[in-house]
């Protein structure tokens, strides 16, 4: 195994912690569909494939640093949330989350010299702050339209324009 005991019990955890992700994200967006809000489902459902496709680099990774990879349970997630700002601000509390246990695998990849895992987690050292940095200003400008839900609707749907 060319990674530590240490770090691939790590790292496991990360892919566990990036499939609950996806979860939490795809159970946002069933929210939403079901109050109508199709252009913020998008989002998150888009965020909820992203979220797999992290899991996915970590396994690959885990597998060619010869190591073994342990998938576990997976959290449930919430099913529902009292507006969709609250939603949006969970999101915004569970990729803090995210970003935290990005930064002890790397503080982990550190102390270990294991440069190698240090240079794969540089990309979602970055990913981390795109992450945080959208769903924050999503959440500001949910808490701008307050109930107004179609003005939100909008500015979802003109983002999309823009990428």
């Amino acid at each position: 195994m060319l990674i530590s005991d240490a770090m691939n019990a790590k790292l496991n955890e990360q892919i566990t912690h990036e499939f609950h992700s996806s979860h939490i994200y795809l159970a946002i967006a069933c929210q939403f569909e079901r109050q109508a809000l199709k252009m913020l489902a998008g989002w998150f459902k888009l965020q909820a494939r992203e979220e797999l496709s992290h899991a996915y680099k970590f396994i690959d990774y885990v597998n060619a640093q010869q190591g073994v990879v342990h998938l576990k349970a997976i959290p449930e997630p919430p099913a529902e949330y009292a507006s969709p700002a609250d939603a949006i601000k969970a999101a915004v509390e569970h990729e803090k989350k995210i970003t935290k246990c990005i930064h002890e695998l790397m503080a982990l990849a550190e102390k270990e010299h294991d440069f190698a895992t240090r240079e794969f987690l540089g990309w979602f050292v970055k990913e981390q702050v795109e992450e945080v940095e959208s769903v924050t200003h999503l959440y500001e400008v949910a808490n701008m339209a307050g109930k107004n839900l179609l003005q939100l609707e909008a500015y979802v749907a003109q983002l999309g324009r823009k990428d």
